[in-house]
């Protein structure tokens, strides 16, 4: 990366738990887990990102949301934790994919992430959309993680690129990471400083 322009580019991440995949093949609304909601606010502070949306259609699974983050920013965990609340001042929530890019001025380049290849939306580099964010600043960069067994087809189908998937160093190409560890890996090589 160029030093020309180190200032934080506008990025900001999704967590879709609707459409989802499961392991039998069905469309669901997988549920929010605390330590989602932190871990990944934590990490995205930590790079720089603006916006984190969790996305659910559920309305019991967006209370748990706001419930936790309540505990953060207004209750005991505010006081106990000083340093998580600042890290959740970027968390927001949408019922849709739709509804949360529209919390953006300009629609921003819509990046979906998977563990495995996919050949229906076109494919990206690490390197290439680590240039493209830090050099291209026409537009805010979302990228979108997904939960369960993958995101849905038409959730891909809403995004303008994919991003190659991690690969590790495991024999058997084993993959299949927390979204947490994805989404710090991600972020550490699109955003790190190093």
């Amino acid at each position: 990366m160029s030093k020309e322009n180190t200032e934080c580019p506008e990025v900001a991440l999704g967590l879709v738990h609707w459409p989802c995949w499961n392991s039998r093949g069905e469309v669901v609304a997988t549920n929010v887990t605390n330590l989602d909601i932190h871990d990944i606010a934590r990490a995205s502070r930590s790079f720089g990102v603006g916006k984190y949306f969790i996305i659910n259609r559920l309305q019991e699974q967006l209370m748990f949301v706001h419930r936790v983050l309540d505990h953060w920013r207004l209750g005991v965990g505010r006081d106990r934790n000083s340093k998580r609340g600042p890290s959740i001042d970027m968390v927001r929530t949408a019922e849709t994919l739709e509804q949360a890019l529209a919390e953006f001025e300009v629609r921003p380049l819509v990046v979906a992430t998977s563990a495995q290849s996919r050949e229906d939306v076109p494919t990206v580099t690490y390197n290439e959309l680590r240039e493209k964010i830090w050099h291209d600043r026409s537009r805010p960069t979302f990228l979108v993680f997904g939960t369960g067994w993958g995101l849905h087809d038409d959730v891909y189908n809403s995004c303008d690129l994919v991003l190659e998937p991690i690969k590790g160093s495991s024999a058997d190409d084993y993959r299949h990471l927390s979204v947490r560890s994805a989404a710090s890996i991600t972020l550490d090589r699109l955003l790190g400083q190093w």
